[in-house]
């Protein structure tokens, strides 16, 4: 037997079921920050330094012969 009002409940639980899934979507937000961005950039200049007192001394010493 066909019972109407059993069908009215599966379909109302259903029906429901569909629209709270329907309000649980995910929300993405992209928002900018409060404060700046900093970039630290520790970079060690040695090898540089080291070079250009190698060059100047290499200058110096041909512009100035120690022996």
């Amino acid at each position: 037997m066909h019972n109407p009002a059993r069908s009215f409940l599966i379909l109302a639980f259903a029906g429901g079921l569909l629209a709270a899934l329907g309000a649980c979507t995910p929300t993405v937000k992209v928002e900018t920050p409060q404060e700046p961005i900093t970039i630290n950039l520790n970079v060690k200049l040695d090898a540089d330094v080291r070079l250009r007192l190698i060059e100047e001394a290499k200058d110096d010493v041909e512009d100035n012969p120690i022996f």
